[in-house]
């Protein structure tokens, strides 16, 4: 039997290296795409060698960047790719509005480019686009939560980007018969995420306090709300998009939602600390315009796909706590 092939984007980051982890486990050729860079920042997937010695490789990096269309065809053309992951992004939400055109340009048009090469090297192949729960903005949510048919409204620069996507992975679906699902992700975290988002944000900088690296927490919005799920299991939404004979759009959430306070509260009573103590108010980390809360219904993808979401919303930062605390000690041990 021919093994698949899948080409991730964005395999660097949170999303890309579980989804490498989960598509090599399924049996894949797995091929992810990597900017140049002078600094190495591959070390979520450097597991996957270390156990390449087991398992062989069947991971390869190729560089390559989202707005070179002509990079991008090669790429596709050389590789062939049976599935095609589009998680390559500039994802912060509150550095889209430090770096709005930046943002347009390759969370935006770098999808179309992408859709363009896929259009020309691989028409069969199936693709994926990562869509977001901002695109919602906040405005009038259902009890239920958000689903397929909810009217968007994004409040960021990121956010019309990846409506910009949204659109354009679903006009090339009607316009020339392709294979391409748009994912509407809400958040989803892990010790995998990067340390700038709030969740991660929080975890790392409690592990340190614990150790008396750090002494406060700065932070902005402390009563938005959340739909923060697990992204191991997100991942796995992804890939059951593209084993549906028919593509379509999915809500991939977990249907509760809780505040960054929620959050402080449950990941500082790790550590048996009050987080009042130590987490400071910073404007600067407040966004223009602000989206407050976020829920989504993932009845469809329940229904259709048979995706589940097993880790609770304490599990989760049980987790990620506990890998930040083993970070702070190696730390710690490193500055002694």
């Amino acid at each position: 039997m021919k093994k698949k092939k899948a080409f991730i984007t964005g395999i660097t980051g949170q999303d890309g290296s579980w989804l490498a982890d989960f598509l090599l486990e399924k049996g894949y050729e797995v091929h992810g795409m990597v900017r140049r860079s002078s600094s190495f920042n591959t070390q979520r997937i450097d597991h996957i060698y270390q156990d390449s010695h087991v398992h062989g490789v069947r991971m390869f990096l190729h560089f390559g960047d989202l707005s070179d269309s002509s990079g991008l065809f090669k790429l596709l053309h050389q590789i062939k790719p049976d599935e095609i992951y589009n998680l390559g992004a500039q994802s912060h939400v509150r550095v889209s509005f430090d770096q709005p055109e930046y943002t347009g340009e390759v969370t935006g048009i770098g999808t179309l480019k992408l859709l363009e090469a896929m259009r020309s090297a691989c028409p069969k192949a199936k693709f994926y686009q990562a869509s977001s729960s901002e695109l919602y903005g906040g405005l009038d949510c259902p009890k239920k939560g958000y689903n397929e048919k909810s009217p968007f409204y994004p409040r960021s620069p990121y956010g019309v980007a990846k409506l910009y996507s949204f659109w354009a992975a679903k006009n090339y679906r009607e316009a020339y018969g392709l294979h391409i699902s748009n994912g509407i992700l809400f958040n989803h975290e892990s010790e995998r995420r990067g340390e700038t988002f709030v969740t991660r944000k929080i975890t790392r900088a409690l592990g340190r306090i614990k150790l008396g690296l750090q002494k406060e927490l700065y932070l902005g919005n402390l009563d938005a709300q959340r739909d923060w799920g697990d992204a191991k299991e997100f991942v796995r939404g992804m890939w059951l998009m593209l084993q549906q004979k028919k593509a379509d759009d999915y809500v991939i959430a977990t249907g509760e939602t809780y505040s960054v306070k929620d959050f402080l509260k449950v990941a500082f009573d790790c550590a048996k600390l009050d987080w009042k103590k130590y987490v400071k108010f910073d404007a600067r980390y407040l966004r223009p315009t602000e989206v407050d809360y976020l829920k989504g219904d993932s009845t469809k993808a329940r229904r259709v796909l048979g995706w589940r979401n097993e880790t609770s919303f304490e599990q989760l930062v049980h987790r990620m706590v506990a890998h930040d605390m083993e970070m702070a000690v190696k730390e710690k041990k490193r500055d002694a």
